[in-house]
């Protein structure tokens, strides 16, 4: 059962997104050409490389491991990190304890995984994961937290018809709603997309606070017309309506470009006599895009809508104005990315308390159209809103749900809804509510930078675990860095990760206090791209450990052996690479003596590429510099510390082409 309504609404917001989809597949490409004239290697994959060529040690199980544990993929990740604490049991940094841990958690070994916490413990008993570990041995048994308030809806077929009733609203004792019901009247119209008589809007009188109402009957002079009339809200004293029209005035019926004719925003006064004024439009209207849906803010200086006018984020998004004086208003404001997606935001509802309330079905939900609740400090920062939060069943169904109101006691409240027990294509559902206990919330906000340059990172996926490797929330960092989450509770211990594409993971567990309370952390993730050009040294670029030779020798060592691995990766994934290859020596030993002794390291070293990576001689150019290229002042007769002298024994791979 689809809901009327929304294919008179959704097909006209739909349209005007037609040109901007083709124009972005355009972006898309042209983005993806522009990206392939760089050139890029993933550290990683150099490493998964070499591990497959049979070269072994503990740097490079980490980060096969790694690769694997950060993307969910925790059968790849146990076996490599397997190989880490049987081969390198010496060698293996506390954190790795841990993530073996998590991963033989998320595979339900869970003996092995306490003994993996054990080892973790022995070394960092003193983070907050070793603590956790020791105070609660039964860590699998989970509580489940409860929902803020509890719904219970209530049956009102009464009021509803075999077509579609939506959109309701509370005036002096009365229920007004928009209906496509057909009353009797001679100018009986026909909309022809939906074979159903034209929306009105109606009224009924709430007989006592449960389910009792007067059968419902036209709201109001001069308010309904022979097209679409919708979703209203009054001002406080009832002297004030807005509500939602299609672009009909003084008889004119307009259409946009395309010949749509689109929703608009109207108000009317109430006259001393009861009567309404006529209806004026909006002055942030337009011919070009529809605007519908108002509701009030508590003290009536700001006016929320839907709109998908120029700016729109998705197919239609929520917007504000703030209400300067009589029939003076702001520039409309969109609500941002915190409340708006690329899919539907429509229906808003300020709560007396200030919770907004919405429909949206660009957010993970029960299905099809779904309230979602949040929350702001300061209405005029719309960066200022919390993450949006489902509100949950019986409200949400697998149909849509929409068009959600509260009483001002926050007690009782209306919504639609097409579900399937429903007498016509959508329904009006009225329901109690009663406030749960409040549990304990912690709130935790952080910033996503890049651990290199420290500049923010936009748009990473930052996801909320709890120690058992559950998953409890995902949200996308803003275009500041920035996020947050909601969902966690005092007393208890998470695990909040950070990850983009082109970037290492980062985690940080956050032990939270016994009482309400703000907590902030810093996320920084480590580059592993790295743009490669003619002059660069792979060396730099892949932080080579020293390449050493024996003393007085220039035979390849299995450590070298290691470090060459990585520099041959990067050969064969860039065929038209070609490198030259320099060898340095410090000062101590006589010049000729160490060109000579550089010159036979550069020839094993060169060979070594060759035969054992099977990369073309070609390729590669090179000699040995001896001392004749200090990097420091340790020349001869020069007293410098074996540190120093160190950094004069190098190796360098120069690309020269790419």
């Amino acid at each position: 059962m689809k809901s009327t309504y929304f294919k008179i609404i959704f097909s006209i917001l739909t349209v005007s997104f037609l040109s901007n989809a083709y124009a972005q597949k355009g972006a898309v490409k042209r983005g993806t050409e522009d990206y392939r004239k760089l050139s890029y290697v993933d550290s990683r994959k150099v490493f998964k490389s070499i591990a497959e060529d049979g070269y072994e040690s503990a740097e490079i199980f980490q980060k096969v491991g790694d690769t694997y544990y950060f993307n969910g993929r925790y059968e790849e990740a146990k076996e490599w990190y397997d190989k880490l604490h049987t081969q390198f049991p010496d060698a293996i940094p506390p954190e790795y304890h841990f993530r073996y841990a998590q991963t033989l958690k998320a595979l339900q070994f869970y003996a092995e995984a306490d003994a993996a916490m054990e080892l973790f413990k022995a070394e960092k008993e003193n983070d907050s994961r070793a603590k956790l570990f020791d105070a609660n041995p039964d860590y699998l048994s989970q509580a489940e937290q409860s929902d803020k308030y509890d719904y219970r809806l209530e049956e009102i077929r009464k009021i509803n018809s075999r077509l579609s009733d939506f959109g309701p609203s509370l005036y002096e004792g009365k229920l007004i709603f928009a209906s496509s019901r057909d009353t009797g009247r001679t100018a009986k119209r026909i909309h022809t997309w939906t074979a159903e008589p034209f929306l009105d809007l109606y009224e009924t009188t709430i007989a006592d606070s449960v389910v009792n109402f007067t059968e419902p009957v036209l709201f109001g002079n001069n308010l309904n017309t022979k097209f679409h009339e919708s979703t209203s809200t009054f001002s406080k004293d009832g002297t004030t309506v807005y509500f939602t029209r299609n672009n009909y005035s003084s008889s004119v019926y307009k259409s946009d470009k395309s010949g749509i004719n689109r929703l608009k925003l109207y108000t009317a006064k109430r006259k001393d006599n009861g009567q309404w004024t006529i209806a004026k439009e909006l002055p942030f209207n337009s011919d070009q895009f529809s605007t519908a849906h108002p509701t009030l803010n508590r003290d009536e200086t700001k006016l929320y809508f839907a709109s998908d006018r120029e700016g729109t984020i998705g197919l239609s998004d929520l917007w504000v104005v703030d209400i300067l004086g009589e029939d003076e208003y702001s520039e409309p404001r969109n609500l941002g990315t915190t409340i708006n997606t690329e899919g539907r935001e429509s229906f808003p509802h300020l709560g007396s308390d200030g919770t907004l309330y919405f429909a949206t079905n660009g957010r993970p939900g029960v299905g099809g159209l779904d309230v979602f609740t949040t929350t702001t400090e300061n209405e005029n920062d719309v960066l200022a809103w919390t993450t949006p939060k489902n509100v949950g069943k019986p409200i949400n169904s697998p149909f849509d749900d929409f068009s959600f109101i509260l009483s001002d006691d926050q007690t009782f409240g209306y919504f639609a809804s097409n579900r399937q027990q429903g007498v016509g294509g959508d329904d009006i559902y009225r329901f109690g509510r009663t406030l749960l206990e409040i549990p304990c919330v912690v709130t935790v906000e952080g910033t996503v930078t890049d651990a290199k340059t420290g500049e923010i990172i936009p748009n990473a996926t930052v996801e909320l675990f709890d120690l058992d490797d559950n998953q409890i929330a995902t949200v996308i960092a803003k275009d500041d860095g920035t996020f947050n989450f909601d969902q966690t509770v005092c007393e208890n211990n998470y695990l909040i990760r950070a990850s983009k594409e082109f970037y290492d993971a980062d985690e940080e567990v956050v032990e939270t206090p016994d009482t309400s309370a703000q907590l902030s952390l810093a996320l920084a993730l480590k580059p592993n791209r790295l743009e490669l050009s003619e002059g660069d040294d792979i060396a730099i670029k892949l932080d080579l450990n020293p390449i050493y030779f024996d003393f007085d020798r220039y035979n390849i060592r299995k450590d070298a052996a290691i470090e060459l691995a990585k520099v041959i990766a990067v050969l064969k994934e860039y065929p038209e690479m070609y490198i030259d290859v320099r060898s340095h020596t410090d000062s101590r030993a006589p010049d000729a003596y160490n060109l000579s002794l550089s010159q036979k390291r550069n020839n094993s070293t060169i060979e070594y590429i060759v035969k054992k990576g099977g990369i073309s001689a070609s390729r590669l150019t090179g000699r040995g510099y001896g001392e004749s290229q200090l990097v420091n002042e340790c020349s001869n007769g020069v007293e410098c510390t074996e540190e120093q002298h160190q950094l004069n024994r190098r190796s360098e791979f120069i690309i020269v082409k790419m």
